[in-house]
């Protein structure tokens, strides 16, 4: 068994599910202590983080990630109990198997190799790892990056494990990300019997066309890294459960995933200026999950590209697709940012699993990147 299938399993046994590390980040910080870093331990709330660093030169080169995992679910439903890893038919099945404690365990081992033959390598080295990524990630990398930057330590590069690929391992670098608006909207009415309509308000009839006008509206173009910004509601809910009340408010929550084209405060006027002009009655709160951020050709998006062509063979897709992640605390402070790690398409559901061969796949591609940038 090799270190890198060895260490995946045994961060999978532990039932880490958001915000418990469940001791994830001690094993981790056992191996880099013996590595020469720093460990600084982060309890912030219910979040687990670690901060570890070995060197005080630049470039600061970072691999970030997370140890928490989603629920998950019925446990009946998986063909292998999702903390018992388990090798089946060339898989390797637990939770957090593809996302992404295989890919912290394909880190670390790179960068005990890498240290091993370049002990006094230029630059300095960090890990950053939080258990509040699946969470509401408030406590976690977001509140890390704050408290080291108050201390004016910056990040120049940071390498985060997600997994990024679809189809085969190297087919996707992800160098941005889509920024992520969400907001619940509170429409108010009056309440009446269904009978007597011109004594009542139907907050649902006013908020249907004002709701039909966001979900047709093109609000942009996007441009040649990003698609064009997109609106989705995501649930409406209104009523006492009678067939004959009319309901005297409803809520609709939606969220808007947008470009660089776009601003979250513009998006907010643009989606307040067609709720004022259908005449609502209305109270809106918005969340602020993540801005867009694009991490242009450099260093890090070059070393990366090299590392997955020399190491797999495979000519990358550079993308700024998916969801949020971590990184949109980590770029707005000045740190080029790139994602590589595992295929994605069995992330956050039942029997999640990773090609077993991938790990030290993937382990290959963090050392050649590490020799890369760190080894000039």
């Amino acid at each position: 068994m090799s270190e890198t299938l060895r260490l995946a399993r045994e961060l999978i046994a532990r039932p880490s599910v958001t915000p418990d590390d469940a001791g994830c980040q001690e094993v981790i910080a056992d191996r880099l202590r013996g590595l020469g870093f720093e460990i600084e331990s982060m309890q912030i709330g219910d979040v687990t983080n670690l901060w570890a660093r070995r060197g005080s030169d630049t470039p600061l080169l970072c691999l970030a990630g997370h140890t928490d995992v989603v629920p998950t679910g019925h446990e009946d439903e998986w063909t292998h109990p999702p903390f018992k890893p388990t090798e089946d038919g060339g898989w390797l099945y637990g939770r957090g198997s593809a996302d992404m404690k295989s890919a912290l365990a394909a880190m670390l081992v790179a960068c005990e190799e890498f240290l091993g033959e370049r002990p006094d390598h230029p630059g300095s080295l960090a890990f950053l790892i939080t258990s509040d990524e699946e969470g509401i990630a408030i406590d976690g990398t977001r509140a890390v990056i704050e408290r080291l930057d108050e201390r004016g330590e910056k990040i120049d590069l940071c390498l985060i494990g997600e997994p990024s690929c679809s189809e085969w391992l190297g087919d996707t670098v992800r160098v941005g990300r889509r920024g992520s608006l969400s907001a619940e909207l509170t429409v108010l009415g009056k309440q009446g019997h269904v009978a007597y309509a011109d004594l009542a308000r139907n907050p649902l009839h006013d908020l249907a066309p004002a709701l039909a006008e966001l979900s047709r509206t093109r609000w942009d173009e996007g441009n040649d890294a990003f698609p064009p910004t997109g609106f989705q509601a995501t649930n409406i809910q209104a009523g006492t459960g009678a067939m004959n009340v009319i309901p005297g408010s409803c809520q609709v929550r939606f969220n808007l995933r947008y470009s660089t084209e776009q601003t979250m405060a513009g998006l907010q006027r643009k989606v307040e200026s067609v709720l004022d002009r259908h005449g609502l009655d209305y109270r809106i709160q918005w969340r602020d999950v993540g801005r867009p951020f694009l991490t242009e050709p450099g260093i890090l998006t070059d070393a990366i590209r090299r590392a997955v062509v020399e190491e797999l063979g495979v000519e990358p897709e550079m993308s700024t697709g998916g969801g949020t992640s971590d990184g949109r605390f980590i770029s707005p402070h000045g740190a080029q940012v790139v994602e590589f790690g595992l295929l994605n398409g069995t992330i956050h559901q039942v029997d999640e699993r990773t090609p077993v061969a991938d790990l030290d796949k993937l382990k290959t591609v963090y050392r050649r990147a590490l020799e890369l940038i760190l080894d000039r």
